[in-house]
């Protein structure tokens, strides 16, 4: 198989499902933060391509893909520590659980 944007973009977008179905389909918070990950490593794997094959992108690209990852990481960090939070008050890592804090 060449390369060709078209696969990458097609890998892309396959792995950005699983990320949106395992969101929407976990309950678990944890699970969720991996999910969003998986997203972002998508936009990434998209971004990069699009980078590689456009040549008017390539320095783009490669700043937009680190911008990313640092909002990725941030994200993890913030989400990990809220769900450790909320761990230590509620013990469990059921987002359902959450809801019952506004009462």
């Amino acid at each position: 198989m060449t390369n060709s944007l078209d696969a990458y973009l097609v890998l892309s977008g396959i792995l950005f499902s699983i990320g949106m179905f395992g969101f929407l389909a976990r309950r678990n918070a944890i699970s969720m933060l991996m999910s969003i990950e998986l997203m972002l490593n998508a936009a990434n794997l998209a971004i990069v391509a699009f980078g590689a094959f456009v040549p008017a992108l390539r320095d783009q690209a490669s700043v937009i893909a680190l911008i990313v990852i640092a909002v990725a990481a941030a994200e993890a960090t913030v989400g990990l520590a809220i769900v450790i939070a909320i761990f230590r008050n509620r013990r469990t890592p059921l987002v359902d659980e959450y809801d019952a804090m506004r009462q």
